[in-house]
């Protein structure tokens, strides 16, 4: 007897197209798939939209290099949120935890002369301990984690206060501590070819586009047989090679634009080790399944064996030490830690994984869809500033944009229960 699908949410691959042709699977794939493609058609719009009104200047290499530097911190930031809100909680402390440790880091190198891959370690696992910390609260002592992480804000705001008080801000000597200030401002070591059309590419650049593409393809194809061999349906030859090929061509223009600039951000290099640490964790192992199961039912998981107060420890382990990384990577960019250091740092990291398809009930989320939804965040910001407006119309156009999209997953999921 064969095997039967029975997830509510079928995702593309899921869906046959051997009834009615191309053309109905094209548009029965987009109608069951609309809330995860909304969200890259919303990307691409706006895109589309700011490379107008800027006459090109927004999709040129070098404001594309620089988008990818300025997503790096809520990037990591909302990889962790992910997680916590996949098992319906919230951490309204991670701004200024990462705003904290930033300082801290800066503080170490400057006033005590620490090398600055020990003072990195050294915040990680003060994020460490501020998430086994808070978790423990969550966890065993029942605290809601709404204010367990307000107080949080409360706390880490100060102690940020504490630590610049005296100078107000704490420079970065980029001299003497040049490792750190590349995690957010360099590049890959790379070689200049000289190509037709009077262009110059770096070669390490273009051969790592290159193996992502051959690693989508193999990922791609190795889930397609896996889910054929458990009979499940998947989308027709020209269907997925279709994908496959939008893809690649997606992955190759992005690339292309970095190696004609400077290359590949150490940035995007590191987001790209935290992305496919924890989607490996999510998708790959018992713990993932653990932490999507209590998600969808806390109380079934608890008694199906599974250690909820663990796990819950571990997600809020994970999403404080991702909020020391991404304020390492904040420090790094900007080259000082101030006192206004990782303000709304939540605000972005919550708002990136709910439109990247985080569900307002739990147990829904993917962290590579999160990176577009940071993406989306982050090009407003990007796209406001090259036209030079206001700072208030840029808040007003992130409410506008979360609020449609959390409204718009809500009605989906309510049309398909």
């Amino acid at each position: 007897m064969s095997r039967t699908n029975t997830s509510k949410e079928l995702t593309g691959e899921e869906i046959s197209g051997t009834k009615t042709g191309l053309v109905s699977e094209l548009g029965t794939l987009l109608k069951s798939n609309i809330r995860q493609y909304a969200m890259y058609i919303t990307l691409v719009a706006i895109f589309i939209i700011f490379d107008i009104l800027t006459n090109g200047i927004f999709l040129s290499s070098r404001n594309i290099s620089n988008l990818i530097l300025q997503t790096g911190y809520v990037a990591v930031l909302a990889i962790g949120m992910t997680m916590i809100l996949v098992i319906r909680h919230i951490d309204l402390s991670v701004g200024f935890i990462a705003g904290f440790t930033g300082a801290v880091s800066a503080l170490l190198m400057k006033n005590w002369g620490i090398n600055e891959w020990v003072a990195i370690l050294i915040v990680l696992c003060i994020g460490l301990a501020i998430g086994l910390y808070q978790g423990s609260l969550v966890a065993y002592v029942k605290v809601p984690a709404f204010v367990v992480t307000l107080a949080g804000m409360f706390i880490f705001r100060g102690m940020l206060l504490l630590v610049t008080q005296k100078t107000g801000s704490i420079i970065v000597d980029r001299k003497i501590n040049n490792g750190y200030y590349s995690i957010a401002n360099g590049f890959i070591p790379d070689k200049i070819l000289s190509v037709p059309f009077g262009l110059k590419v770096h070669i390490m650049t273009v051969i790592v586009g290159l193996v992502a593409i051959c690693l989508v393809i193999f990922l791609q194809m190795k889930a397609r047989r896996n889910k054929r061999k458990y009979d499940f349906t998947v989308s027709s030859t020209p269907i997925f090679i279709s994908g496959l090929i939008l893809i690649s061509i997606i992955i190759m223009a992005v690339v292309f634009l970095l190696s004609t600039y400077n290359g590949l951000p150490w940035t995007a290099v590191i987001v790209g080790v935290v992305l496919f640490i924890f989607n490996f964790i999510l998708n790959k192992t018992a713990l993932g399944r653990y932490i999507y199961g209590i998600g969808g039912n806390p109380e079934a998981s608890e008694l199906s064996g599974v250690n909820v107060k663990q796990v819950t420890m571990f997600v809020f382990a994970s999403m404080s030490t991702l909020a020391a990384l991404a304020g390492v990577m904040y420090t790094s960019r900007i080259g000082t830690a101030g006192p206004s250091a990782g303000v709304g740092f939540e605000l972005d990291a919550i708002a990136s994984a709910f439109i990247g398809g985080c569900a307002v009930t739990g147990g829904v989320g993917k962290v590579t869809n999160t990176i577009i939804g940071a993406l989306v965040i982050m090009s407003l910001t990007s796209g406001f500033l090259l036209m030079g407006v206001d700072v208030a119309y840029q808040y007003i156009a992130k409410g506008i944009i979360f609020i449609i999209a959390v409204a718009f997953d809500v009605v989906t999921r309510r049309k398909r229960a």
